[in-house]
């Protein structure tokens, strides 16, 4: 992305906090790649700080391409206290206001893209789960194959002197469970941000309907027969509530690199699941990223 002025950056030192956000814009664009499979990664972190930097620099380059590769520890699966290590690539390729291909965000269009706003349409993916994954939990339970999603979303910014970033993205699966899960986060550029280094945190909660909670937390009669647990209905509605933290460091004016972490309770029928050994999640994310000027 482009660099805002110098000038800009010191008018922006009214309020103190609000300089810290004007420099975490310098690094908007670069958001860690991780699957969107089932975590409690924030939704909001794949693609922070879009939307402030088509806030501050309505001129942007009709490219813009970050490459390079993330490595992710988080649970096996929701619930699982079992944890792993993964790898991946890690992709950002935006067009103008109009196209992106992320590794975390999908393939996708803006539907809409005007300062303040962002409306758009997105193909993405969930990576389902397999028994696998933890023997000793899941054995029994059958596999939740991967399968594509279609996904709505929409970001908006409050103000330039008060750049709060609202989130809301809707997800259908298509195959798989064929059920809906959505998100409704916000996250803040904060204090102690330079041209150099950049952080945001926010909040975010997570619902989801029938079809969903009972494929990744219900026991069917089938189920409970062929495994210990005992069998369990679960319901639509709030799925979890979490806090997400993500930091940028240049290392050079090109390369960066990205830490992430969140951390997320259970709610709902997915806390009382017979399944989940744990209502407390975490995840972190590493991506060492190269930026195409």
């Amino acid at each position: 992305m482009g660099r805002l002025s110098l000038s800009f950056l010191a008018a922006a030192l009214r309020p103190a906090w609000l300089a810290a956000a004007i420099a975490t814009i310098l690094l908007a664009a670069l958001r860690p790649a991780a699957a969107q499979t089932p975590s409690p990664l924030a939704e909001w972190q794949y693609s922070a700080g879009i939307q402030l930097e088509r806030l501050f620099e309505p001129t942007i380059p009709t490219w813009e391409v970050e490459l390079g590769a993330a490595g992710q520890y988080s649970p096996v699966a929701d619930g699982i206290a079992r944890y792993q290590g993964q790898g991946g690539p890690a992709i950002d390729i935006r067009y103008k206001d109009w196209f992106f291909a992320s590794s975390g965000e999908g393939i996708g269009f803006n539907l809409f893209d005007f300062r303040h706003i962002r409306f758009g349409a997105a193909v993405t993916y969930d990576l389902g789960r397999s028994p696998h994954e933890d023997g000793e939990a899941l054995t029994g339970l059958g596999t939740i194959h991967a399968a594509p999603e279609a996904k709505l979303f929409a970001t908006t910014v409050l103000t330039e002197s008060f750049p709060l970033t609202l989130r809301f993205d809707a997800r259908k699966q298509i195959g798989a469970t064929d059920g809906y899960i959505g998100d409704v986060g916000a996250y803040l550029p904060l204090p102690g941000s330079s041209a150099k280094f950049a952080w945001f945190a926010g909040p975010t909660v997570t619902v989801a309907d029938k079809r969903y909670m009972s494929a990744y937390f219900g026991v069917s009669a089938a189920q409970a027969a062929a495994t210990h647990y005992r069998e369990y209905k679960a319901n639509g509605g709030f799925k979890s509530a979490g806090l997400g933290v993500s930091t940028d460091y240049f290392v050079t004016p090109s390369v960066i690199i990205s830490v992430d972490g969140a951390f997320e309770r259970l709610l709902g029928s997915a806390a009382l699941s017979p399944i989940t050994q744990t209502k407390y999640e975490a995840v972190g994310v590493i991506s060492a990223i190269y930026k195409f000027e």
